[in-house]
């Protein structure tokens, strides 16, 4: 009986008429009268799953592209710091969120926050983590996504709160 060795990536069976060879060398017997041929195709060797290959490192301009994973986090881990602080300045010193940015000590802290949250953040994706494979129950990422929004609109409220009424939210 002739067997199909052209064809061994199909995974299929291929019913041959009798008669017709089907261009890969397979006939039909004539012991068998009416009967087709069926001959099936196998890969070589027994198909093992793929090894399991540790998750690429996305490269840094990936991880801060515009849809990348990096950005909208980073941006909503600082807006959280920020608010937080924000207000706590706003309550010990009575300065309001735009004299903290202008002051001197303000800029400075920022960049300094700015400089290791954003590191803090990056490492980890880097190194091929995702934020949703360390996701607890209570804490999860897509919490930290909508608290970081949330925060973004809480400091862009502060700031149109003291331009609006010239004074600090909280009124010392």
């Amino acid at each position: 009986m002739a067997t199909m060795t052209a064809m061994s990536s199909f995974a299929g069976a291929a019913v041959l008429p009798r008669g017709s060879s089907g261009g890969f060398g397979a006939r039909s017997l004539p012991a068998l009268g009416r009967r087709a041929l069926v001959v099936k195709a196998q890969t070589e060797g027994p198909s093992a799953p793929p090894p399991n290959k540790p998750k690429a490192s996305p490269s840094i301009w990936d991880a801060m592209a515009f849809s990348g994973p990096a950005p909208e986090r980073i941006n909503g881990r600082l807006a959280m710091v920020g608010f937080v602080t924000a207000l706590a300045v706003e309550a010990g010193r009575g300065d309001g969120l735009l004299s903290q940015l202008g002051s001197g000590t303000g800029q400075a802290w920022f960049a300094y926050t700015v400089a290791v949250l954003s590191m803090a953040s990056l490492v980890p994706l880097l190194q091929g983590e995702s934020a949703e494979g360390r996701a607890g129950t209570i804490m999860n990422a897509n919490a930290e996504l909508w608290n970081g929004r949330f925060a973004m609109l809480g400091l862009v409220a502060l700031a149109a709160t003291e331009i609006i009424t010239g004074a600090p939210f909280i009124n010392v």
